[in-house]
């Protein structure tokens, strides 16, 4: 009789005979995952050639043969656009990839010479698989959402409106304000209300530069678009002492609809992901994009350190022995990045760096309280910019950034000093930092991209997987 393994054992198997990783890369709006995806695969395949990697241990001991692309295992995720993005990259004039709105993959085959003693009895040549794995940072905002009912939702949603955050509402809440939740529904009246919330959601992140705002599937609806599961919304002006109250409407009310859909929603979008995807995963990178929320104010600045929070929450962490990771496994290593060095001076990098690791302070603290490995980087996926210095002030001299605005203007600057620790009012009262967004630089398709510390990242998230 044939023995047949469960379908987690077969993997763990795989992951021990073949040196599997599924390391899986996420952020919120604009902290340039897709540039991060695309310039990983970029240095890979270009590892030992032209690409400058020096900080990545197996390319700096000359064991890595290369990379390539294989067929992905799930064929029902779309594949992630690196050559879309190197086109983008390599035109004229270069622009930065289409951004991905959901879920995508890319698996990378790496060859390298072993420096273990066991490796060397099978064979000098192993092989690493790598799955990459793509998704938005504002789907594990989602994940919260499991343990609130409907009623405690609307009541966060009710305490995270800000004066500014009611300026982008403004259509959606003089237009629930005259709702009452015990009459009966109207389906057309549902669908206008939940397109006006989520136009809201739109306007706060994209124009005021929020970044925490559910539910975030609103965001990026895909396949769901216009589907019941996403119309529904937050009642303003709710409280717990009306729980009682509303229990008793009939199932056909206004307040007994959203909050069918809501929970709806939980079990069949938010669940589901967690389950399927979110869990699966060895590796985790968190993208941050400290610089625009350092650009726009104290209150945007304080809606990101609250997004990420929430979402280090949502992640499962720790090591687990050998059986429990068959059938539960964790993720076993983090590394926290802050993106778009480039976009200040190199002196500034380790402030960057020393503001994000401000931001995650409590997170970082409970995640090495569980012995689960974390290290913060500033790095840029692709360098847009170049260091230079020009003459300043009693001829000292000044460092200043040259690149190219998305406006196609060739500058040179100073973007300001970054605050090493979180900041304080004076700082948002002097408000002495610019941050302007760089087109990419000019880049030939068959050429390595310029990046900053991007082997360092590397060599924290595959390095001991490559010995």
């Amino acid at each position: 009789m044939a023995l047949t393994l469960p379908q987690n054992l077969n993997d763990l198997l795989e992951r021990t005979l073949d040196r599997q990783v599924r390391l899986a890369v996420t952020g919120l709006s604009q902290a340039g995952k897709t540039a991060f995806l695309t310039s990983l695969v970029n240095q890979l395949r270009h590892a030992g050639l032209d690409a400058r990697l020096d900080l990545l241990t197996p390319v700096r001991e000359g064991r890595i043969l290369g990379a390539q692309r294989i067929n992905q295992p799930d064929l029902s995720i779309p594949r992630f656009p690196y050559d879309e993005g190197i086109a983008a990259l390599s035109s004229a004039p270069p622009r930065w990839p289409e951004a991905t709105r959901g879920i995508s993959e890319l698996r990378l085959s790496i060859r390298y010479r072993s420096r273990t003693r066991s490796r060397h009895l099978l064979g000098e040549q192993a092989q690493l698989t790598l799955d990459l794995i793509d998704y938005p940072g504002e789907w594990l905002l989602d994940l919260p959402l499991l343990k609130l009912d409907y009623l405690q939702w609307c009541e966060r949603m009710a305490e995270l409106m800000t004066e500014r955050r009611k300026h982008y509402a403004a259509p959606f809440l003089d237009a629930v304000a005259v709702l009452d939740p015990t009459m009966d529904a109207d389906e057309q009246q549902l669908a206008e209300l939940a397109a006006r919330y989520a136009g809201s959601l739109h306007k706060a992140r994209n124009e005021g530069g929020y970044t925490y705002v559910q539910p975030g599937r609103f965001l990026l609806p895909g396949e769901l678009a216009g589907a019941p599961v996403l119309q529904f919304f937050p009642l303003p002006d709710l409280g717990d002492a009306d729980r009682e109250r509303f229990a008793a409407l009939p199932a056909q009310s206004i307040y007994k609809t959203l909050e069918a859909r809501f929970e709806h929603y939980k079990r069949t979008v938010v669940g589901p992901f967690y389950r399927d995807y979110f869990r699966r995963f060895d590796r985790q990178i968190v993208l941050v994009d400290v610089l625009s929320a350092l650009n726009a104010g104290p209150d945007v600045f304080g809606d990101l350190r609250l997004a990420l929070s929430t979402l280090m929450q949502s992640f499962d962490y720790g090591r687990r022995s050998l059986v429990n990771r068959l059938f539960n496994p964790r993720i076993d290593r983090l590394a926290i990045a802050a993106t778009k060095a480039d976009h200040v001076t190199p002196e500034q990098h380790p402030r960057l760096l020393s503001l994000v690791e401000a931001l995650l302070a409590e997170p970082i603290k409970d995640l090495r309280y569980a012995d689960v490995p974390v290290r913060a980087f500033s790095l840029a996926a692709i360098r847009a910019t170049e260091a230079r210095t020009v003459a300043g002030n009693a001829d000292q001299q000044q460092p200043v950034l040259k690149g190219t605005t998305q406006d196609g203007e060739d500058v040179l600057l100073f973007p300001g000093d970054v605050p090493e620790q979180l900041p304080d009012a004076d700082f948002w009262q002097r408000q002495g930092f610019t941050f302007t967004s760089f087109r990419p630089a000019p880049f030939t398709a068959s050429s390595a991209l310029p990046h900053i510390r991007m082997d360092a990242a590397l060599d924290w998230l595959l390095g001991d997987k490559l010995r």
